[in-house]
């Protein structure tokens, strides 16, 4: 498409009648108070976001209303576009209610800036319709098939993990493209949910309240237009959409810091865990000697511990999400080791906070496991999180300490 046709393109949507339901206007500060006013109402739907395994219709709504669901949208589509630092600071305010809210609102709307990379006509056919649709996704290339056709692509696969799910309208699908056995690209695919089948196996430990199920489908057609590439490495690739939206936001690669919107929510969880525990503890005495417990020396020092792990973790990945911000405006690309770096980072970072939460419910004692107080399930949510690849220490530790120390490490998505 040449620039007289996307100067054109662009100004029917900014004309579309969905306009009216713009957020434009919205500015960060005005954001974050949205964010915040939001924490008690969500705090009073975590138990039924437990109990229904995914998020309730009056959350959902509460998030559509405030417009948060696309504070990271193309303002060109009505969204905030506010600055790529909010990508951890709304899930970590979120968080600080629900963090299976906060979790699901990170993955959800991290789609709206990610569709922004995609064709123009891919973005008309999601907001077009509706600009407040929602986008999950399946985010493991080895887990689709894509069979080039005519067109488009016929995709196959069955995805785990497609937080938020049950409330999208579409989803991000990722396939391998393979040419007699050779893997050829690495695609998503942007699905209607009609055609393709939601899997009922959220059956968890913990973060129930994110319905992160499994999804598939058979032989589903893709047209090209949804089809975007994300084999980095061919000297040909690029995102057609970035010809539209110009905003730097758009550009910092997920590749690297994509992990730090769920980790914002999952620090909010371990901050809680901290807040409760401390409140709790200052209201109680020892069961056999009556002592006051927050007079207790060990006490304060894990207090004391756990505050300081969790300010860390805190403070280094709200750092490091705003020096990609800052990177991308100054028209810095990433090379494979600073995006390992932050990759190491996310992982270290909810390590932290994560033994924050196992250091505070120790402490506790025989209270920790009760359902009636907020202990028990936000020990859960922590170690249920912690399963996931961003934060596998493993997966994010070695290819940095790879490259530090002379080898090379490949892939073609980063």
């Amino acid at each position: 498409m040449n620039a007289p046709e996307l100067l054109n393109q662009a100004e029917n949507i900014a004309n579309h009648p969905y306009k009216k339901k713009s957020f434009a206007d919205v500015s960060y500060d005005e954001m974050i108070e949205r964010a915040k006013e939001l924490i008690p109402f969500l705090a009073s739907e975590a138990a039924a976001n437990e109990k229904q395994t995914h998020l309730t219709p009056a959350v959902v709504n509460k998030l559509h209303e405030s417009g948060l669901f696309r504070y990271q949208q193309p303002k060109l589509w009505g969204g905030m576009e506010v600055d790529f630092r909010a990508f951890m600071e709304v899930p970590y305010l979120l968080g600080l209610g629900c963090p299976s809210t906060g979790w699901v609102f990170a993955n959800v709307a991290s789609h709206n800036r990610q569709l922004a990379q995609w064709p123009m006509q891919a973005q008309e056919d999601i907001w077009g319709e509706d600009p407040n649709a929602l986008i999950a996704s399946g985010v493991a290339y080895v887990q689709g098939k894509g069979e080039k056709v005519d067109g488009g692509l016929l995709l196959s696969g069955y995805w785990g993990f497609s937080s938020g799910v049950d409330i999208c309208e579409w989803n991000m699908l990722s396939c391998l493209v393979k040419e007699e056995d050779k893997v050829v690209d690495w695609c998503v695919c942007l699905v209607p949910r009609h055609e393709y089948e939601i899997i009922d196996d959220w059956q968890t430990m913990g973060m129930c309240g994110t319905g992160s199920r499994s999804v598939k489908c058979e032989n589903v057609f893709v047209p090209a237009h949804r089809i975007i590439s994300m084999n980095l490495r061919d000297p040909k690739h690029e995102f057609p959409g970035f010809r539209v939206h110009q905003n730097s936001m758009f550009k910092v690669p997920t590749s690297s810091v994509g992990g730090n919107g769920i980790a914002g929510a999952m620090i909010a969880n371990a901050r809680m865990m901290l807040t409760e525990t401390t409140d709790w503890i200052k209201s109680k005495n020892t069961t056999y000697t009556g002592a006051k417990m927050a007079d207790i020396p060990t006490l304060q020092m894990k207090i004391a511990i756990a505050d300081g792990k969790i300010d860390a973790a805190y403070q280094w990945l709200t750092g490091n999400t705003i020096e990609a911000e800052l990177a991308y405006k100054n028209n810095v690309v990433f090379d494979i080791p600073t995006k390992l770096k932050y990759k190491r980072n996310s992982a270290m970072a909810m390590k932290m906070a994560n033994e924050a939460v196992d250091l505070l419910h120790e402490l506790l004692g025989a209270n920790g496991v009760y359902e009636k107080y907020q202990f028990e399930r936000r020990f859960r949510d922590a170690h249920a999180s912690a399963g996931h690849m961003v934060f596998n220490l493993d997966a994010q530790l070695i290819p940095f300490g790879l490259v530090t120390l002379g080898g090379e490490f490949k892939s073609p998505t980063m």
